[in-house]
């Protein structure tokens, strides 16, 4: 998540926009597809900072790029491109999803696994580390990782659960050679 002091000063004007007028579900859908949007197409992002590229045709671009969204989004993006700040539209969509997930109660965790888990197992894993961490549900992400051997890794914020076999290998390693320096 982009910890920049721009990013979280829009997002969270745009958290308090979505307050006001009860629409932060609505918001934080239209922040996913715009994160997506901006992650999987890193040439929006140098198209949109390219100095010869005119506020208006960056403005036209946004436009017509998330032009299903709700002009409270838009707007801020709209508003962004203005000040010449849409290098921050990344950051500010991830900001504010995590504030919308922080006042739900709700964790984004990524699991690694060999395979794809089944829904009985997400469902398992997330109720176990709902619980464990104090929020109301918990969102997976499952990732496919062969390197894992077996087992999974659970990451949550900046918190990592690491139930592989690799995971529980390097461990035993470490023990046997700090053993072994003594």
């Amino acid at each position: 998540m982009s910890n920049s002091i721009v990013a979280n000063r829009y997002s969270t004007a745009l958290f308090q926009l979505g307050q006001e007028k009860s629409i932060l579900d609505q918001l934080e859908e239209e922040a996913r597809v715009a994160r997506e949007v901006f992650q999987n197409n890193p040439q929006m992002t140098s198209c949109l900072s390219h100095p010869k590229v005119s506020v208006e045709q960056k403005k036209q671009m946004v436009q017509e790029a998330f032009k299903g969204a709700s002009k409270e989004l838009l707007n801020t993006m709209l508003l962004m491109v203005d000040r010449h700040r849409e290098g921050e539209i990344l950051g500010m969509a991830e900001s504010f999803i995590h504030m919308v997930n922080e006042h739900n109660g709700i964790g984004e965790a990524e699991v690694y696994s060999v395979r794809e888990l089944t829904d009985n197992e997400k469902e398992s894993l997330q109720q176990v580390f709902a619980e464990k961490l104090g929020l109301k549900s918990l969102r997976i992400h499952n990732i496919v990782d062969s390197s894992l051997l077996g087992g999974i890794k659970l990451k949550i914020g900046n918190r990592i659960y690491d139930g592989s076999v690799s995971g529980k290998l390097e461990r035993i390693e470490r023990r046997l050679v700090s053993v072994n320096n003594r």
